[in-house]
């Protein structure tokens, strides 16, 4: 009886420290004009870890450049023969063809329903985007006399770049300093609890000086209220105890005068009472009707639109999530493990759009893909090494899609862009990426020079992502 208890007392306990990390910090430091706040928009990131490979996602398609790509993938495309011969392929038509070159490009067979989504203007593909410092060629590159980002080609330093414009150990990210500028705006009235959410482990790039990621399980969030379902499941004795543990837990009567047991105090009563609070207005929401797969990434989804589905009662008028899902680092048996993940990642998106087309926030909630990097164009037998620039999808209604952005070099080995075995300088800067974002959200220009501290080495990019100026 007693290892049950225990058992208990651990479970609330870890369910306690995630919900501790909505603690409110310091105020942020965005002073200049105030972000534009009105009504309701959200950002949601998936993340893809391991590096997506780009080739695969935006596959040549016109004879010639598709010859040159099977060239050079031969031993990948033997072992794909029905899924990425050229007749299997999806093709697409951006409204916009100057970034092709005279040249055609597909999706994979995969991804229909996101094919159907570009076809519609919902979706965006952003080419080769990818941590920067200044724009590089690759005579600079070469020569050594560019400013590279720390460690490139590192999975963790690149994830951390990719979130926060520095390595491994960056202790803010621009999701979380965007967060910010528009909490110290008045959005959420001020409250920092919901306005940055997870799904998956995280990184930097919700934490913010003010803003603190609170953490939502694919079914819901680390739920404390258990502890009163305990209460009419025990015995007397046992219900004694967990009556104590969600007093110890909650800090009731604390009166310490450490500055430590202080914080500590006020990071449970606080995680205690958030989530509560988060409890009761996901119990109160009324249930989607719109189907998701059955696939861990749109399980988080589907819990990041029942969120949303619940914003009015969590008083949020400005959100950013963080979606995350693995398995990308496709060193070997690629043809067999990447299809299935890029049908993972069709389903869920479009769900998850067909959600927000549901609650009719089509037009406040943008959805975009990141991944730690690209990968190279050759290949290793059955596998591709670590890259630099890869693609991103940004889906939406407020997005201009059907349109592909940034660049999409040839497929072939040696180009301008090929920083070695078809590994792409990026085109487009992340900083240059994550400021079409910040500008929809709101933030002005001061504010976003702020959250992205590269911004200012690179031009503004001639053709913005979204319908309206940002």
């Amino acid at each position: 009886m007693m290892t049950a208890t225990r058992r208990h007392f651990v479970k609330a306990l870890g369910a306690t420290a995630i919900a501790a990390s909505v603690m409110n910090g310091t105020p942020g430091m965005f002073t200049a004009r105030a972000a534009e706040t009105s009504g309701y928009k959200a950002l949601v990131c998936v993340f893809l870890f391991g590096g997506l490979d780009n080739h695969d996602v935006v596959i040549p398609y016109d004879q010639t450049s598709y010859d040159q790509f099977a060239q050079v993938r031969s031993s990948l495309i033997a072992r794909q023969s029905t899924t990425r011969a050229r007749t299997a392929l999806l093709p697409i038509t951006p409204a916009t063809t100057t970034v092709l070159q005279g040249r055609q490009v597909a999706m994979p067979p995969e991804m229909p329903l996101l094919k159907g989504l570009f076809d519609q203007g919902r979706l965006a593909i952003v080419g080769n985007v990818g941590p920067l410092i200044e724009p590089v060629t690759r005579a600079q590159f070469e020569s050594g006399a560019a400013r590279l980002p720390p460690r490139l080609f590192s999975h963790n330093d690149q994830q951390a770049t990719w979130q926060s414009s520095m390595p491994e150990g960056a202790q803010f990210g621009w999701g979380g300093l965007f967060a910010d500028a528009v909490l110290a705006a008045g959005a959420n009235n001020g409250s920092a609890q919901f306005a940055t959410i997870a799904t998956d482990e995280v990184g930097p790039f919700l934490t913010g000086r003010n803003a603190v990621p609170y953490r939502v399980n694919a079914g819901g969030a680390a739920r404390l209220d258990f502890l009163d379902d305990y209460y009419r499941a025990v015995a007397d004795d046992q219900s004694a105890f967990l009556s104590a543990v969600r007093t110890q837990l909650s800090a009731s009567g604390y009166r310490g005068s450490h500055i430590l047991e202080q914080d500590m105090a006020t990071a449970f009563s606080t995680g205690l009472a958030t989530n509560t609070a988060f409890d009761q207005a996901r119990s109160n929401g009324r249930a989607l009707a719109t189907q998701f797969p059955t696939a861990p990434l749109s399980a988080q989804l589907r819990a990041v639109a029942e969120t949303i589905n619940v914003r009015s009662q969590l008083n949020a008028n400005r959100q950013i999530f963080f979606v995350g899902l693995g398995g990308f680092d496709t060193h070997s048996g690629q043809a067999r493990s990447l299809p299935r993940l890029l049908g993972q990642i069709d389903g869920a998106l479009a769900a998850f759009h067909a959600a927000m087309g549901e609650l009719a926030l089509s037009q406040d909630v943008t959805l975009f893909t990141a991944s730690d990097f690209g990968r190279t164009l050759a290949v290793n037998g059955d596998g591709t090494d670590h890259g630099w620039g890869g693609h991103s999808f940004v889906l939406g209604g407020a997005v201009n899609g059907g349109e592909i952005y940034g660049a999409l070099p040839v497929p072939t080995l040696g180009h301008a862009a090929d920083s070695g075995s078809g590994r792409l300088i990026p085109a487009l800067s992340v900083e240059q990426f994550a400021a079409e974002l910040g500008g929809w959200f709101g933030l002005s220009q001061s504010e976003l020079a702020t959250a992205l501290p590269n911004l200012g080495n690179f031009d503004p990019i001639s053709r913005s992502f979204f319908t309206r100026s940002v």
